[in-house]
């Protein structure tokens, strides 16, 4: 029966997915913004930007692209070997997304001290892992 969904989950799993990663790649880039700004008004538009791109498109889309994404390892299974190596860049990409949650409560409470620089740094990280994930699904090395 979930085999017959397969492509309609996939399809979910690929929108999914293309929503959180737009967040990843666009809350660090408001955290530069942010670290640079000194005007209250401009800051505190930041602080809503921030939380509500967190809150209501990042959140979300993670949890529709991991509930897909384990919906369609039911059907498939886990014994492929590029899927082991998706699996840990997708655990990292999630550990992204918690990381960036924590700078975004410090940032709402006003305690965020580190650069730009910082944020200009870290905003590569899912960039990084993205093209590692889409070159296993794509490519599908360590075939047998």
């Amino acid at each position: 029966m979930l085999a017959e969904w397969y492509f309609w989950i996939k399809a979910f799993h690929v929108m999914a997915i293309i929503s959180w990663m737009a967040g990843l790649f666009y809350l660090p880039r408001l955290f530069v913004y942010h670290a640079d700004a000194t005007d209250e008004t401009l800051i505190t538009t930041f602080r809503v930007m921030e939380r509500r791109l967190y809150r209501a498109i990042m959140t979300p889309a993670m949890i529709a692209a991991w509930s897909a994404g384990l919906l369609l390892i039911a059907i498939i299974g886990l014994d492929h070997p590029w899927l082991h190596v998706k699996l840990l860049m997708v655990a990292l990409l999630t550990a992204c997304h918690f990381l960036f949650g924590y700078h975004l409560k410090r940032f709402a409470r006003g305690e965020e001290t580190r650069p730009a620089r910082y944020f200009r740094i870290i905003n590569e990280i899912p960039t990084l892992l993205m093209i590692v994930i889409v070159i296993m699904v794509v490519a599908r090395p360590f075939q047998a």
